[in-house]
């Protein structure tokens, strides 16, 4: 199973478990990743939720073996769209890799422990492909606009140590720490951290595009021979050569 929950009193481990891939997200899984997280939302006795990776990954992003089009985008979006909207508090548990989807799952959650040698980074400038608006935003938040765009622009990798330092991550620590400070938030009041976490995502205006910019650049990377170079280059280990086309 790619996907499994497990109850530890009031805290509900949610693991993402393909370690043969360093956790890789494919279509199955993300169908599988948004049903834990709808059922998750049912359980009336789970008070805080922690998201992490088996085999020593967090996610090391889109299984691009078999990611064709902008479908998996949606797809992908449907996931990270159930996970921040979770009326409990999330912690994301972050060790090894946490790149492109990974990343995009790290900052879905509400707080983020990183050991000090995880990894954050979107690499979509290497395979010709976009994240969506609500990435950009969200990382923009989190990481700050100046590393954003080197984690956008230039593609940089970003250190646990280092995102703790910036507060892209909370703390610095294992999931032993996660479920630490999950215990914790679990004996505060339920109702008042739901309504503090509604207020905290309001924060978040959606993204507008009155012109239509950013839905046309979507489209254009998507569909892209550049995108189809990047894909055929990750399949091959080699390096891409890109276009603009």
């Amino acid at each position: 199973m790619a996907v499994h929950t497990e109850k530890l009193e009031r805290v509900t481990l949610v693991t993402l478990d393909r370690p043969q891939v360093r956790n890789a997200v494919d279509a199955a899984t993300a169908r599988a990743l948004h049903q834990a997280f709808v059922d998750f939302e049912h359980d009336d006795t789970a008070d805080v939720a922690v998201f992490h990776g088996a085999g020593g990954h967090f996610c090391a992003g889109a299984d691009l073996t078999g990611v064709e089009d902008r479908s998996f985008a949606a797809r992908l979006q449907e996931v990270l769209d159930a996970l921040r909207d979770l009326s409990c508090p999330t912690i994301a548990a972050v060790d090894g890799a946490a790149l492109g989807a990974g990343t995009q799952l790290a900052v879905a959650c509400d707080l983020r422990v990183a050991t000090a040698g995880a990894s954050f980074g979107i690499p979509a400038g290497k395979l010709g492909l976009m994240v969506n608006h609500w990435t950009v935003q969200r990382v923009a938040t989190l990481a700050g606009p100046s590393t954003a765009r080197a984690i956008l622009l230039a593609a940089e990798v970003v250190r646990g140590d280092h995102a703790v330092r910036i507060g892209f991550a909370n703390r610095e620590g294992d999931l032993d720490t996660a479920l630490a400070w999950a215990t914790e938030i679990a004996r505060l009041a339920p109702l008042t951290l739901a309504g503090h976490k509604v207020m905290l995502n309001r924060l978040e205006v959606p993204p507008v595009d009155a012109d239509g910019a950013v839905e046309a650049a979507f489209d254009r990377a998507w569909t892209s021979a550049d995108l189809q170079e990047g894909l055929d280059a990750f399949r091959a280990r080699r390096t891409a050569e890109f276009h603009g086309r």
